[in-house]
Order: C-alpha cells, then structure tokens, then sequence
C-alpha cells in the first residue's frame, strides 16, 4: 500500500478507536505528511514499510536545520512514534523504527521561535513618526516575510526585487542564487520606504542599488540590524534572546505548522538540500508564490 493509504486508515484508528478530537487527528496527519515528504524527496521511499530508524533520524536532522522550535519538533516526533506504534499495533510492522526515536530537550530552545502576537508587538514596537521608522518596518516585515539570512538583508539591491510578480533575487551563500517570494504587506512597505524615505536620501557613490541605507547614504550594516532587533524587543517587552536570525526560524516554523510542505520551505530558505544526499526537483514559482500567499502568518490576514 502507498503512504497515502496508511495514513487513512491511521486517521480511522485516531478517531475510532482512540476518539481524538478533529484537532488533534489533523496536526497527526500533517506530521506524518512532512515525513512521507521528506522520504519520498530525498530517499524515494514511498512505502512506509519500508522506513528505517536512520530514515527517520536524517528526517528529525533535517526539521531540526529547518530551525523548527523544539516544541513543533517534539509534536512532529509525537506524530510520527504514534503512526509507526500504530502500524506495530496492526501487524504491518515487526519492528517499530521510530522505537528509540528521542523528543528534543524543550528546555534548550536555541534558537527561540517567536509567535505570531510576538512579531506583531515587534512590528507594532517601530516608532514609525521617526526618520528611520519606514525603513526599519521595511526591513522587519521583509526579514520576516521572506526568510532572509541578515546578510542577504544588507545585501538585497532594488534591481534584485520583482515587485510586479512578488519574488526577490537573493544571492545567498556561496555565492548561489535563488528566487523566494515576498508578501504582499511588505512589499507594501517597501515602496513606502523607497519613495516616501529613500529618495531623499543623499546616497553615497556606489550604494545607489542597495535598498537599505543609513542615514549617511551607505548600505546598512548588520550591526545595524542587529541592535534594531534588539531595542524593538525590549520595546515590545519581550524577554526571549533573538536577533535578527529569529525572524528567519519563525519564518521557517510558521510556514510548515501552517500547512506548507517541506520542499517549498527548503527553496525558500535557500538550503541546498533537505539531506546530504542530491534530492529535488525545481519547484516552478508560481507555486512558492502560492505557499507564501496561502501558509504565511501575514498574507492570511488580508
């Protein structure tokens, strides 16, 4: 039998036989999907009979280089240990893999993950009456909204943003390209920041592409950025250590617990490959437009 077939007859058992809510049959099945995902992209398992304790170790390495928080990790692994002891309980399995399987330490949360209300206190924390406040809302909402490591951030050049189709071309590390869709809030405050701030700002001979600049006309630092993220949360009265790397895990874990699939999310943070191994296929845009618009925290709203 296909995955597809388990994991029916999985949410039968879920709620005949152990009579969970909607709810919690719904978050089981997600999880298992991300795994059936995985294996199926970068091991061409499509029977989960045939999953070893290795297989699912290289899929619990990967969500966790996701930078999932440690509690949506430790739910995924719930979900996957209560699918296999399932197939185990049925008989079509006579060794559990998932059986040494270790939920993650909820007391490191290295790094921490912020909530949805907590980025919005973020936001909400920008002082927009100052000189600088279009432009730090800019850079908050498009850390957030795209996924962007800081240093691809400083480095993003107005010539690289494609407004009229909603994607950006970022040069990520190792020199490699990619192309991640961005929201329409924040390229909302983009323009706003160009037009409204940007353009009257003396730039400096050799920045005129970058988009983020301080007030001196140069490309703005990473330090910069850093110390912005820094003073918001103490702003917005939050008390967990972030920086600007923090925006990029939430970005990461609100995408997948909002539904969106594993490979989608990898093309968009610019991993190389969900394991070490070659595994996936190109995933044309208009579907990573598609995930952004239907998974992402702040186009649902609209």
């Amino acid at each position: 039998m296909s995955w597809n077939l388990y994991i029916t007859q999985f949410k039968n058992y879920l709620k005949l036989e152990r009579a969970l809510a909607t709810n919690s049959i719904d978050a089981y099945t997600r999880d298992v999907t991300k795994l059936m995902e995985f294996l199926d992209m970068s091991k061409k398992i499509h029977d989960p009979l045939q999953v070893n304790p290795i297989d699912l170790l290289d899929f619990i390495k990967f969500i966790h280089e996701l930078g999932l928080s440690p509690h949506s990790q430790a739910r995924i692994v719930s979900g996957i240990k209560g699918f296999y002891k399932y197939l185990s309980y049925e008989n079509f399995i006579s060794t559990d893999p998932s059986e040494l399987l270790e939920l993650p330490r909820l007391g490191r949360k290295l790094p921490d993950t912020l909530s949805i209300h907590e980025i919005d206190l973020l936001f909400e924390a920008i002082d927009m009456s100052k000189a600088s406040g279009p432009r730090d809302r800019a850079m908050a909402e498009t850390l957030y909204s795209a996924g962007l490591r800081v240093s691809e951030l400083v480095n993003l050049k107005i010539s690289n943003i494609y407004d009229d189709v909603g994607f950006l071309r970022i040069l990520g590390k190792g020199n490699k390209e990619r192309l991640t869709p961005i929201g329409k809030s924040a390229l909302k405050f983009i323009k706003s920041y160009q037009y409204e701030v940007r353009n009257h700002v003396h730039i400096k001979p050799g920045h005129e592409d970058y988009l983020f600049l301080n007030k001196l006309g140069n490309r703005i630092s990473r330090v910069s950025i850093f110390t912005l993220i820094k003073n918001l949360a103490l702003r917005a009265g939050i008390r967990k250590k972030i920086s600007p790397h923090t925006f990029r895990h939430s970005f990461a874990t609100h995408l997948i617990e909002g539904g969106a699939d594993l490979r989608a999310v990898q093309e968009m943070l610019g991993h190389e490959s969900i394991t070490t191994t070659e595994i996936y296929t190109h995933i044309d845009r208009s579907y990573l437009e598609y995930v952004i618009l239907n998974f992402h925290p702040r186009n649902k709203k609209k």
